[in-house]
């Protein structure tokens, strides 16, 4: 065992002297700066420069020692900042501008580390070589003079410029993006956007334009996983399921009475023996296909228009519900689209096929179950089914008569109810939120501003009833699933054209008396239903 000298013993104590300052002072920077964290903006945050403390023999004393400590790359200047930062009170410190100093911001290891986290995991940025060889080769006075840069996408992976518009917008976008692919190939997606915080319109017309810059496999959906194709089957199984049970449910005046007992009250403890329902299965088949079927016809819709566009969509994912058969399909877009009329026709198409397929089912079903021809394929349902909607009540009203419509049973076809649910969830997925068909048509004609202001007023009216008993259930659906705005267009500026926002708002009048129920004053006026209580 050997002895250390006492200039050793010095040289550890002023060593011990120097390392319980400096975690002093980093303590005390970390808690300015935590402080002031959410504050700070990360794009323009850096790492301090590393300090080197030195230590000579023993025999100097701490201020000759602290004169010796010297930043890398620095003179005198930092170790007078240090001591100065180490002398001074808390008042002296807080009054300066919490994480910054006259050279930038100064921040703790936690901000530094918090950056490297974000850069390490956080998607792949715009490479600063490619940024400026396309400002370069790009951007100029006959296309797009930038003059300011600023972060783009979700979170600050890309580049946005800003700048005067030197052109056509669509000829000078066509344009940059054919010079992008000749300076970089595949390797970025150009966007054209409206400007964020624009204080006027563009001189030439419309909104002023800025173009951002995203990494393709950044800005792009990813492939269809397995598991996600195996999720799209288990929730069509389930859909079959619940279309069959629809359909075993139109039967209720025809079923077991301890089924419908154990179904409808709530006291009913003990369940009945399932293998009641086998014999009325075979009999549910019809209006199972057709409410299936709605929901097939709709996604082969927005197949058909996204083909032609070249647009690729993901697997449907069908929604199941006991009430209407299926809430509908979540189908997303797998391919960027080229522009806001795209986006438009394609969601569009989906709503457009389902309500001419269900139109056509309630009324065929309507005249078939006023036709004495069949009869023989009528089902007996309640009378209060027809006041859940304004529009198919008076249809139905003015179509079977009074006497058939005032009453507690009325006798229809199957297709009625087919054709009911049907438009039912069309008119569900037509309404203007999120990544609806509705939403997204609202998002294309009109912008995402205005289909911010419209679902919050969606919202409002699914609170207040619209849509009857499921309102509620739709609501949190969508709040779950759909509440997300669709992604930016390549070109997201030019306008979809009046004749769209037309037929949109037209879609959307159509939807609001779809969903709009009868009160029980108007139905017992119009005779649709038997009322007795108001």
């Amino acid at each position: 065992m050997t002895t250390l000298p006492s200039s050793s013993f010095l040289n550890l104590q002023f060593r011990s002297h120097l390392i319980s300052s400096k975690l002093e002072l980093r303590v005390r920077s970390a808690v300015i700066a935590r402080r002031n964290w959410r504050g700070v903006c990360l794009c323009n945050l850096r790492p301090p420069r590393p300090v080197s403390f030195r230590c000579r023999s023993s025999g100097n004393n701490d201020n000759e020692e602290e004169s010796r400590i010297r930043d890398q790359g620095k003179t005198g200047e930092d170790s007078e900042e240090l001591s100065s930062e180490r002398n001074s009170s808390p008042t002296s410190v807080s009054s300066k501008a919490p994480g910054i100093s006259s050279e930038g911001p100064v921040f703790s290891s936690f901000q530094v580390d918090s950056i490297k986290l974000r850069d390490l995991l956080g998607p792949e940025k715009v490479d600063q070589s490619d940024v400026k060889l396309i400002k370069e080769k790009l951007f100029g006075y006959s296309t797009f003079w930038v003059t300011k840069e600023e972060p783009f996408g979700d979170l600050g992976e890309g580049i946005l410029f800003l700048g005067n518009l030197r052109g056509k917008r669509e000829d000078v976008f066509a344009k940059l993006q054919k010079q992008l692919r000749e300076v970089t190939g595949d390797k970025y997606n150009l966007f054209m956007v409206e400007e964020p915080n624009s204080e006027g319109p563009d001189p030439r017309g419309g909104p002023r334009v800025s173009f951002g810059l995203l990494r393709k496999e950044v800005s792009e959906p990813g492939p269809t996983t397995l598991w996600q194709y195996v999720i799209s089957v288990l929730l069509f199984v389930l859909t079959i399921g619940s279309c069959v049970e629809l359909g075993i449910a139109s039967q209720i005046n025809s079923l077991p009475p301890e089924i419908v007992k154990y179904f409808t009250d709530p006291n009913a403890a003990e369940p009945p023996d399932m293998q009641l329902l086998l014999p009325f299965v075979e009999s549910a088949l019809p209006l199972a296909y057709g409410v299936l079927g709605v929901q097939l016809f709709h996604e082969v819709g927005h197949f058909l228009a996204a083909y032609p566009k070249k647009v690729k969509l993901s697997i449907p994912y069908f929604i199941p519900n006991i009430t209407l058969g299926a809430f509908g399909a979540i189908t997303q877009f797998k391919s960027l689209l080229p522009d806001r009329k795209t986006l438009f026709d394609i969601s569009m198409a989906g709503p457009l096929a389902a309500g001419a397929l269900s139109f056509s089912m309630f009324c065929v079903g309507l005249l078939l179950s006023s036709s004495p021809a069949g009869t023989g394929d009528l089902v007996q349902v309640p009378s209060m089914l027809f006041q859940g909607s304004l529009l198919l009540g008076l249809i139905s009203r003015a179509t079977l008569g009074y006497t058939a419509m005032h009453a507690a049973t009325v006798s229809i076809h199957p297709l009625v109810i087919a054709g009911w649910c049907g438009l039912t969830t069309t008119a569900f997925n037509m309404l203007p939120i999120g990544c609806l068909d509705g939403g997204r048509a609202m998002q294309a004609a009109f912008g995402k501003r205005v289909l911010a202001g419209v679902m919050l007023t969606t919202y409002c009216l699914l609170g207040f009833g619209l849509g009857g008993e499921m309102s509620i259930p739709w609501a949190l659906y969508v709040l779950i699933c759909q509440r997300e705005f669709e992604k930016p267009c390549l070109n997201d500026v030019t306008d979809v054209g009046a004749w769209r926002r037309s037929a949109l708002l037209v879609a959307l009048i159509l939807v609001l008396f779809t969903l709009l129920p009868l009160w029980d004053e108007l139905a017992e006026e119009l005779g649709v239903g038997l009322v007795t209580t108001f």
